[in-house]
């Protein structure tokens, strides 16, 4: 396990799997240690993958200020792994919550950035949140599932502020709720630092007018990856975040959820691979 040093001094790790040019990765949750993006549906058959366990998650050392847990605090962490790798620029995929973490190291350093792909990421910090309205929508989608009838109930009244957050509509999250679902989703809890997640998109994390100012002169080219089936983002709010930038293509994974190199591993992974390759 590859360990460097964070500006703070705090140690950081990242997980490597397969070979050749090095793809960094940034984790969502927000804040969920790397283990859960696994080999991305095998895309380490084709690029290295730099699997970076974001500070006081996974291997990564818990900081000794808690407020670096916010988001544009971590954007130092991942310039220092671009330079702990010893790279000139950085190709940058994220998922989730770790797409905002990647807009804003695209906006601070854009001549750091190869390409970047963003896989089911809430634009955060373009000022575009998912709305209950977009979860909501995308949820009826299901409504002939089985599981549809005890999971619709509790996930609007999660969304509404009059619920807690209850395991039994965790398959809204998923394209097909089957055993590789339900295994992927046990680990989030134990993989997840709560106390970071509440700090990540806390007061001053982001400042959208900024961000998308900086992000309209980014010159690489970027990958902005919807599920079909995912309501944060809807593919329609995918769509509003890649027009921010000005290279960007929108791809909608087919019966795909939030986790799509699950759903379909040979679909996500021919899409991202022709992106990373310069072929779309």
């Amino acid at each position: 396990m590859p360990l460097f040093t964070a500006p703070d001094g705090t140690p950081l790790a990242y997980h490597e799997r397969g070979a050749g040019e090095p793809l960094v990765v940034l984790p969502g949750g927000p804040m969920r240690a790397g283990a859960y993006l696994g080999d991305l549906g095998g895309l380490d058959a084709h690029r290295r993958l730099i699997l970076l366990d974001l500070r006081g998650t996974g291997e990564s050392a818990v900081p000794a200020d808690p407020a670096t847990y916010r988001c544009d605090r971590l954007v130092d962490d991942v310039e220092a792994l671009r330079v702990h790798l010893g790279l000139d620029r950085v190709d940058l995929l994220a998922h989730s919550a770790g797409g905002s973490l990647a807009m804003l190291y695209a906006a601070r350093f854009p001549g750091r950035v190869g390409r970047l792909a963003l896989i089911t990421a809430v634009p955060w910090a373009l000022g575009m949140p998912a709305t209950a309205g977009h979860r909501l929508a995308a949820a009826r989608l299901r409504e002939e599932e089985p599981w549809f009838p005890e999971a619709f109930p509790a996930f609007e009244a999660w969304l509404e502020g009059t619920g807690d957050f209850d395991p039994v509509f965790l398959p809204f999250f998923y394209g097909r709720w089957d055993d590789t679902a339900r295994a992927h989703a046990a680990g989030d809890e134990e993989q997840t630092n709560e106390e970071a997640a509440d700090r990540y998109g806390s007061a001053g994390a982001y400042d959208p007018p900024a961000t998308r100012a900086a992000l309209a002169r980014l010159t690489a080219p970027v990958l902005v990856l919807a599920g079909e089936l995912d309501g944060g983002p809807a593919p329609s709010l995918a769509r509003r975040a890649a027009g921010v930038f000005p290279a960007a293509g929108v791809a909608v994974q087919p019966g795909a959820g939030h986790y799509p190199w699950l759903d379909d591993p040979e679909w996500f992974t021919g899409r991202v691979t022709d992106f990373l390759s310069g072929r779309r």
